[in-house]
C-alpha cells in the first residue's frame, strides 16, 4: 500500500480500537451483579429469588476476554504499521510531518491576509447619529441631533499584503503538490490483515476465526 492508503488504514485501526474500548468501558459488559433475595431465611417455606442488575448487550457480553485480546491485537497492528510508515518517511525527499504542520500555518496566515486584502476604506454619513447641546432662549441647555460623518481607512499597505498573500498561496500549493506525490508514489512495507471498509463486527469475527 502507498502512504495515503497507510494513513487511511491507520485511522481505521484507531476507530476499531475506540469501538473495542467503548465495549470494555461499559461496566455492564465486564461485571455481573447477582441479587439473591433470601426469603427462606425469614419465612421457612418461602422460595429464594435471583435477579441480575444491568443486563449487558448480548452481542459481546460473552466475549469480553476476546474483545480485550482483540484490542491488544489492534494496538500491535497499529505499532507495526506506524513503524512501517516511519521507515517510508525516512526515504521521502521532504520532511512530511514538518511540512504538513507548516502548510497548515501557511494556509491559516493566507486566510488572515486574504481578509486584510479584502478590507476597503469607506465613508458614510449617519444622519441624526450624533448629539449636541445648546442653550435655548430661556437659557436652558437642550440636546439636538446632528449627522456624523464616519471615515474608515485601511492602516496597511494593501499591495504588500497582496504580494505576501500571493507568495504564501504559491508556496502552500507547491508543498501540497509535493506532499501528494509522496502519498501516492511511496510504498509502505505493510500488508493489511483485513479490508479497510470492514465493519467492527466483521473484523472481530475474522479475528476470532483466526485465533
Amino acid at each position: 500500500m502507498n502512504l495515503k492508503e497507510a494513513f487511511r488504514f491507520q485511522n481505521k485501526l484507531q476507530n476499531l480500537m475506540s469501538d473495542a474500548k467503548n465495549i470494555l468501558d461499559d461496566r455492564r459488559n465486564i461485571t455481573q451483579t447477582k441479587n439473591t433475595y433470601m426469603r427462606s431465611k425469614v419465612v421457612a417455606d418461602a422460595e429464594d429469588e435471583v435477579t441480575f442488575d444491568d443486563i449487558p448487550e448480548p452481542e459481546y457480553a460473552e466475549k469480553i476476554t476476546a474483545v480485550t485480546e482483540f484490542l491488544i491485537y489492534l494496538l500491535d497492528e497499529k505499532e507495526r504499521l506506524s513503524k512501517a510508515i516511519m521507515e517510508t518517511k525516512k526515504s521521502l525527499p521532504i520532511d512530511m510531518d514538518s511540512e504538513v504542520s507548516l502548510n497548515s500555518y501557511r494556509q491559516e496566515m493566507a486566510s488572515l491576509l486574504r481578509r486584510m486584502a479584502d478590507t476597503r476604506s469607506y465613508e458614510n454619513i449617519i444622519y441624526n447619529g450624533g448629539v449636541g447641546y445648546r442653550f435655548n432662549a430661556e437659557g436652558n441647555q437642550i440636546s439636538y441631533k446632528c449627522p456624523v460623518k464616519k471615515v474608515v481607512t485601511i492602516n496597511f499597505d494593501r499591495n504588500k499584503v497582496k504580494k505576501m498573500l500571493a507568495d504564501l498561496d504559491k508556496k502552500s500549493d507547491s508543498v501540497s503538490v509535493e506532499l501528494d506525490k509522496c502519498l501516492i508514489n511511496y510504498e509502505v512495507s505493510y500488508e493489511a490483515p483485513f479490508d479497510v471498509n470492514d465493519s467492527f463486527a466483521n473484523v472481530f469475527e475474522k479475528y476470532l476465526a483466526n485465533n
